[in-house]
């Protein structure tokens, strides 16, 4: 990649992207010629945020490839203390060979990009959420011979999994469309910002505010948690503001035949989704939680294996 970090897809160039979903269904295939692809190098993980997928992940990942994955929570961490993001950053990087950080503010990714000497990976901050991005493309890439034509619809909070949608989709050709109530749409800046690409490889992209209207003819249905963390004093609000957004059966209907549906995890059957939908055969979720591994893995590869 031109770029040392993956802190967004903006990180990463169309074909970049592309090389690196066909890498890890690569990986995924043939783990056996990766074991030592990373062997001896050390990731250190950076938690501000807990989380379940990210660090099982990152750190069986880096034991399958041969290294070695070091948990650093907030209280493991100076910074809590009054050291900065830029020492960490300069001390970190004298130590490993790579920082993953799972953030609450984009700008703390940022920080560590900036003064780290080693590769910092994005395993999710509240603008982005890159690597999960990279699993749900690679997860429909396996379904489809190919990606260019596709259409994906979003229904629900516009978030940093929508955000990373809308860049990833736009370089790849799928058509993004995110249904979202008016005070819950994606940044303009990132619809901007994919909108370039978007008419590079004639993706579009759509903002409505009626699911109906988003997930017409959609190959795949996607949405998320409506109260993320550190937004629990919001609840009541959030669940006020996204009804009538949940991804039913009869959601499922209006979209093409075959349609999937797709949902980062954790997931709040009865609220975003109903049961029915989240453990149909349509579901996908497992197979994308699962991608999380093979396409963090080809992400370290690229990244950390040309050291």
């Amino acid at each position: 990649m031109r770029s040392k970090d993956f802190l967004s897809i903006s990180d990463v160039s169309i074909d970049e992207l592309e090389a690196l979903l066909d890498k890890a269904l690569q990986i995924k295939k043939h783990p056996e010629q990766y074991r030592q692809a990373l062997a001896g190098q050390t990731l250190a993980m950076i938690f501000q945020k807990p989380s379940t997928r990210t660090r099982v992940s990152f750190e069986v990942g880096m034991w399958q490839l041969g290294g070695y994955a070091l948990y650093l929570s907030g209280t493991d961490l100076q910074i809590g203390r009054g050291e900065t993001i830029a020492d960490t950053a300069r001390v970190l990087s004298r130590y490993c060979d790579g920082i993953m950080a799972r953030v609450f503010g984009h700008a703390d990714i940022v920080e560590l990009g900036k003064w780290a000497t080693v590769p910092v990976l994005n395993g999710l901050s509240d603008l982005t959420h890159p690597c999960q991005a990279a699993a749900d493309f690679l997860t429909l890439k396996e379904r489809h011979a190919k990606l260019a034509g596709l259409k994906l619809a979003y229904v629900g909070d516009g978030n940093n999994v929508a955000h990373s949608l809308l860049l990833a989709g736009a370089k790849l050709g799928v058509s993004v469309y995110v249904a979202s109530p008016s005070r819950y749409r994606p940044s303009a800046q990132v619809i901007e910002r994919a909108a370039g690409d978007a008419q590079r490889t004639g993706a579009r992209l759509a903002v409505v505010e009626r699911p109906e209207d988003a997930v017409k003819d959609a190959d795949a249905i996607y949405t998320d948690v409506w109260t993320s963390m550190g937004q629990e004093k919001e609840k009541q609000e959030r669940l006020k503001a996204f009804a009538g957004f949940q991804v039913s059966p009869a959601m499922m209907k209006l979209a093409k035949p075959g349609c999937v549906f797709m949902h980062c995890l954790p997931a709040h059957r009865g609220e975003e989704v109903a049961a029915e939908v989240a453990d149909s055969p349509q579901s996908v979720i497992f197979d994308e939680a699962e991608n999380r591994l093979h396409a963090q893995k080809a992400i370290m590869v690229e990244l950390m294996g040309k050291r």
